[in-house]
């Protein structure tokens, strides 16, 4: 265990640019400072000192901000970068070398006792805010983005975006960079804008009157938003 949480500390210097000092350590990673408490917790807890690792992550979480159950099963080289606001469920399973940026959960959408919290393979990273729920396997890799939902599997390598997430498979091993992100409700927005003005522009040249229904969808489209505006008054 000793070995492990040496890792642990050893790993920031690895994964965040900005670390310039040992001193750091003890006041800007409460990450760091969380999933130490959490090897001394969740070895309690293995040992049947179940009450007493509860305590232990209680304090932890007002010092760090971070909730992670002493039950869960954390990976080696395990990075929480800034991580307020994180949370890890009981039957989390986080493999070695995963990243995960703040405001992140690991959570269940069952009241079941059994597993229902997701498994993170190894060398995932996970975006700020992302969401990842239930028994589901999140493979070796993978990068989810920034407040992305994630409710199902996602293969090795593949990226996850959106609400609810969305898998762009994409087998790289580059770091995740939130800038390079596909918009995809972008993307399909735009497709759709495509699709309708090629269609207006055939029925034009197959000369069919539209400008009657284009007047009346506007007016139900003008409707709408005055509901709108009404109802927020």
């Amino acid at each position: 265990m000793l070995q492990t949480i040496k890792e642990d500390f050893l790993v920031v210097y690895q994964k965040d640019p900005a670390i310039k000092s040992k001193f750091e350590l003890f006041f800007n990673y409460p990450g760091v400072w969380a999933i130490f408490w959490y090897r001394i917790a969740n070895k309690l807890y293995k040992n049947n000192f179940k009450i007493l690792a509860r305590i232990i992550s209680g304090i932890s979480q007002i010092l760090t901000n971070i909730d992670i159950h002493p039950a869960a099963q954390i990976g080696k080289r395990v990075f929480i970068d800034h991580g307020i606001g994180v949370v890890i469920g009981e039957t989390t399973i986080i493999e070695d070398d995963v990243t995960i940026y703040q405001g992140v959960t690991l959570g269940g959408v069952s009241l079941n006792k059994g597993k229902r919290h997701p498994t993170i393979k190894k060398g995932v990273t996970i975006g700020a805010g992302a969401k990842v729920l239930g028994d589901i396997t999140i493979g070796e890799g993978s990068k989810i983005g920034a407040n992305s939902v994630v409710v199902k599997d996602a293969p090795a390598y593949s990226t996850i975006v959106g609400i609810p997430g969305k898998i762009i498979k994409r087998k790289d091993y580059e770091p995740l960079s939130h800038n390079k992100l596909p918009d995809i409700d972008k993307e399909l927005f735009v497709y759709l804008f495509e699709r309708i003005k090629i269609l207006e522009e055939t029925l034009q040249k197959e000369n069919i009157e539209i400008t009657q229904k284009d007047e009346e969808l506007a007016k139900k489209y003008k409707d709408y938003l005055d509901s709108i505006t009404n109802s927020q008054k």
